[in-house]
């Protein structure tokens, strides 16, 4: 049996199970952020472990996420968080924002527009974007058909 070939989008749609099957992991997502999604004032250290989904949350018609995983790593002071947000066609973007943290993009289904400091960027399923801490951004649904992406982020703690 011929194996399939491992290419840049089967990868870039692997990613995020195999940062939550080998990097890190908690006891319950549920318990550190609770079903608002808002992250707790002091975050539990990770450790290794496998992950789900928790709870949805999110504050915009349209749109729903769930957090896989959110705490800080053993290895200095380093703030991890991992999320999967659906954007239905038509869905307003989410607000401008910039962080403290950088984020990796991984869109897994649909059409994204990704907006860094006024520069939109098309992303398909399969395509990665980055984010670096303090650039302007935002994200939304560009295609006819549901948005699905995650979001892995990566810096101090907030």
């Amino acid at each position: 049996m011929a194996r399939p070939e491992l290419t840049r989008r089967s990868f870039a749609s692997m990613l995020p199970a195999l940062v939550g099957v080998t990097c890190l992991g908690v006891e319950s997502v549920e318990a550190e952020v609770g079903p608002s999604g808002k992250m707790p004032a002091v975050m539990p250290v990770l450790h290794s472990n496998t992950f789900t989904p928790g709870p949805a949350y999110g504050s915009q018609a349209g749109r729903v996420s769930h957090r896989y995983l959110a705490g800080m790593l053993t290895a200095g002071n380093i703030r991890l968080e991992m999320h999967e947000t659906i954007q239905e066609p038509g869905a307003e973007h989410e607000p401008v924002g910039t962080h403290l943290h950088n984020e990796l993009w991984l869109v897994r289904e649909g059409v994204a527009e990704l907006f860094i400091n006024g520069t939109t960027h098309r992303m398909e399923a399969g395509d990665i974007g980055l984010v670096c801490a303090g650039d302007k951004h935002w994200i939304r649904n560009a295609g006819p058909g549901r948005l699905t992406y995650f979001v892995v982020t990566l810096g101090p703690p907030e």
